[in-house]
Formats: C-alpha cells, structure tokens, sequence
C-alpha cells in the first residue's frame, strides 16, 4: 500500500524542493497539511496535485 501522507521533509524531497520553499508551499496553500499529535503530514493526493498543476502550467505556456 502506497502511503497516504508523508513528513514534510520526505514530501519535499519527493518533489525536489528545499525545506523553505517547501513550507513556503504550504503556507501559500499549496500542499495540504494535518496533524497527528504534534506531528505534520503533507498528503500524498496534494503532492501529486501540486505536480500535476505545475505541468499543465508548463504545457499552457508553450
């Protein structure tokens, strides 16, 4: 079973950014985030979301 929801920093690097940009993905509502105790989980779905927006930016651009 694929996971669900990663740390922040194994969903950074699963879409190769940095922590600061990362969690300035975050912030700006990019990625969605809960909490398990005190313990943050970006969700796999938001992650691909994400790329597959980033994509068809791209596509829309050229």
């Amino acid at each position: 079973m694929d996971p669900l929801a990663l740390p922040p920093k194994q969903a950074f690097a699963a879409i190769g950014v940095g922590i600061t940009k990362g969690y300035e993905l975050i912030a700006a509502g990019d990625l969605e985030t809960f909490k398990i105790g005190r313990a943050t989980r970006v969700t796999t779905e938001s992650l691909r979301a994400y790329v597959a927006r980033q994509l068809e930016a791209q596509r829309e651009a050229a």
